[in-house]
């Protein structure tokens, strides 16, 4: 344990006016946190399609067919948005890979989006089907100014990265050995509804949230098949 959290641990125990918890009383919830057990969980959550609740929070959703077939459909959706051909890239390899030469009229910077970018690209970790939600780690390679600054979000989501609840979303976060410093959970574009009680789209982050679900789940199992 680090000095600094040490200080700020001892800190709350002043305040609560106790010491360190016994040592059984300690090890039994430590391995309560790292056991991770689970609440109820709806019977419905594990039988919902994710395209179902994304068009329940003002998201729209294209399906593709591979990665390769990305590029074209974000210049596709530009075009119908009238958008600018310009965009600003998570710097991850699993967006590398895509054929982005082959449009060389779209502008691409990759990197941390400022304030003058429009339309972001992300790649996700996680999409929980149950409430349309995406879970989107930090990181050098996905920098969260991406998921926030530009008015137009663009998220790239592989069918096996969808699951039915947010515990199995946390699962498989784990499953890769460390959870991220942080994660945005984001559910449709944003919104508030505090002026004069009406939906305004865009109020603290994007007011258009696109998916590009890239269906490789056949793909996946066609593998494990043989």
């Amino acid at each position: 344990m680090s000095e600094a959290r040490a200080q700020i641990l001892a800190g709350i125990r002043r305040s609560l006016k106790r010491g360190r918890l016994e040592s059984a009383r300690e090890a039994e919830l430590r391995e309560r946190v790292a056991g991770h057990p689970r609440k109820l969980v709806p019977a419905r959550a594990t039988t919902l399609d994710h395209s179902s609740r994304t068009d329940e929070v003002q998201a729209t959703v294209a399906q593709v067919n591979s990665s390769a077939a990305v590029p074209d459909e974000v210049v596709r959706y530009l075009a119908a948005e009238n958008l600018p051909a310009e965009l600003i890239i998570a710097p991850d390899p699993s967006l590398d890979e895509m054929p982005w030469s082959e449009r060389p009229l779209l502008r691409i910077r990759r990197g941390r989006a400022d304030a003058n970018d429009a339309v972001s690209l992300t790649p996700c970790d996680v999409a929980i089907a149950e409430t349309g939600t995406l879970m989107l780690s930090s990181g050098a390679a996905t920098p969260t100014t991406l998921n926030f600054l530009p008015d137009t979000h663009i998220v790239v989501v592989h069918g096996n990265q969808v699951v039915a609840t947010y515990e199995d979303g946390w699962d498989r976060l784990r499953r890769g050995g460390r959870v991220p410093r942080a994660i945005n959970f984001i559910t449709g574009p944003s919104r508030t509804g505090d002026i004069e009680q009406r939906i305004e789209l865009g109020a603290h982050g994007p007011r258009r949230l696109h998916i590009i679900l890239v269906d490789d789940r056949q793909k996946a199992g066609d593998g494990q098949s043989k």
